[in-house]
């Protein structure tokens, strides 16, 4: 999916234009406000994963009890080392 990066003001002004881009190209667009990241149009059929999206494959997952230990060690892992970036849309 191509990526855009545009200020609000400039969405504003071509704003059926983006809408049309992202619906008819698969386009997406990151918009700025005050050159910072603050919000996005993306299609309303784009792939994304919740928590709860998470937790019902989860639930539906037929783990050995040895996978079931290896997959917690390695959340467990992740969670330590893992940090959040300081920039959400990155």
């Amino acid at each position: 999916m191509k990526e855009t990066v545009i200020s609000v003001t400039e969405a504003a002004r071509n704003f059926a234009d983006c809408v049309n881009r992202v619906h008819y190209q698969e386009a997406s667009f990151v918009l700025l406000k005050n050159g910072k990241p603050f919000a996005r149009l993306v299609p309303a059929r784009a792939k994304r994963c919740t928590g709860g999206d998470l937790a019902a494959a989860l639930a539906k997952a037929e783990l050995s009890p040895e996978e079931a230990c290896a997959w917690y060690r390695d959340l467990r892992t992740a969670r330590r080392t893992l940090k959040t970036p300081s920039d959400r849309w990155q």
